[in-house]
């Protein structure tokens, strides 16, 4: 690229990290919303909540990379146009197409890091993602026992607590085991915490009462404690095995025609899962020749450009809904797997037209208008 195109390739390159910072901030948000619950109820470390939202990141910045990119097109050449920058250009002889190069160039990078996202880093951070959420909610049962209700941590096991403190004492609690119907155990103390450790979480009671009732003898026994410990990993059920999403599998495994699925509506969703990892980097081309199409193509205009950045923005937001909507179809049905690589290619053809019209123009000049020769004078005689 010569001087002027590195001096783009530069703005271009700018734009898309602020405006890629700013979409995942955003999402960022949102998704902090669903786990700070873990810190601030279930007292979990802030270590592990600032790992979960590290894991989130690759989940969505293979769409926000795109996207990214064409708002930073969009802004870099629109402000350029409005500065007159883009007018000197074309009149010192750049082209459309060379105007075109450094978003081209940006587009292939883009391109080039959505498809790592997709192949390899996404399908790992979700699949971590997923790991430790249910680790959370095995080993932080905490999260889940509300105040003043009877709360079910297991199969026929029920915990009671009137209160929580800041230090997270429960007061008042009541434990009813009912795993054995014959003899059902029920646990009163005045005071409890959790405790996590190697061996997983339990409950210890401090100053109550143990009673144990025996259905067949009526009997009722009854053992005051000082400190009486429950192993809740005991009693919690056992994680059932659970099929692995779509988005955990690894390319090589969904590229494996022998991958077990539970049923066929799975398996379609594993084929439109590998063919979205394909396809989905062909639109940060196809998002860039469309904004592109929009500013360089056709004349300069001194009042702006706003209709064509908003037909731009249109065109980019329907090219993407099209994505999500042909992918869920593709779960459904394998028939619309090729419109997943037909709709950004053909996306490609009217882009690639009206640059070609604006590739026609000749810089400086407006189309009609009459040429003037070197010799020629005001009205376009001979001197």
């Amino acid at each position: 690229m010569n001087r002027l195109q590195r001096y783009l390739f530069r703005n271009l390159l700018i734009a898309t990290l602020y405006s890629t910072a700013g979409l995942t901030l955003t999402i960022w948000l949102s998704q902090s919303l669903r786990l700070i619950e873990i810190v601030v109820s279930a007292g979990a470390p802030m270590g592990m909540f600032l790992w979960l939202l590290l894991l989130t990141v690759p989940t969505f910045l293979g769409i926000v990379l795109p996207l990214a990119l064409v708002g930073a097109i969009l802004f870099t050449y629109n402000k350029m146009a409005t500065d007159s920058e883009l007018v000197v250009m074309r009149a010192a002889g750049v082209g459309p197409f060379s105007l075109s190069t450094p978003a081209l160039v940006m587009a292939a990078g883009v391109m080039a890091v959505v498809f790592t996202l997709n192949i390899w880093i996404t399908p790992a951070a979700h699949r971590e993602l997923v790991r430790m959420e249910y680790t959370v909610r095995s080993d932080y049962s905490q999260l889940f026992l509300r105040e003043g209700v009877f709360n079910e941590v297991g199969d026929r096991f029920s915990v009671f607590l009137r209160d929580r403190d800041a230090d997270g004492n429960l007061h008042k609690v009541l434990i009813h085991d009912g795993r054995q119907p014959d003899k059902p155990v029920t646990i009163m103390g005045d005071r409890a915490v959790m405790q996590t450790g190697p061996d997983g979480t339990r409950f210890v009671v401090y100053d109550g009462n143990r009673q144990e009732l025996d259905r067949k003898t009526n009997r009722l026994s009854q053992l005051f404690f000082e400190r009486y410990a429950v192993d809740l990993k005991a009693v919690a059920p056992q994680a059932a095995e659970r099929w692995p999403d779509a988005r955990e599998r690894t390319t090589a495994e969904l590229m494996d025609g022998n991958v077990p699925a539970q049923d066929d509506r799975m398996r379609r969703g594993l084929i439109a899962e590998l063919h979205h990892r394909f396809s989905s980097p062909l639109l940060a081309l196809t998002y860039a020749l469309v904004a592109l199409s929009a500013l360089l193509s056709g004349e300069f205009n001194r009042r702006g450009q706003s209709s064509r950045v908003t037909i731009a923005v249109l065109l980019v937001m329907g090219l993407q809904a099209g994505a999500l909507g042909l992918t869920s179809l593709a779960g459904k049905a394998t028939v619309f797997v090729p419109l997943m690589y037909a709709m950004p290619l053909l996306a490609l053809l009217p882009a690639l037209w009206v640059m070609s019209r604006g590739l026609s123009l000749r810089p400086g000049r407006r189309q009609g208008a009459p040429d003037v020769g070197p010799g020629a004078g005001p009205a376009g005689s001979v001197s």
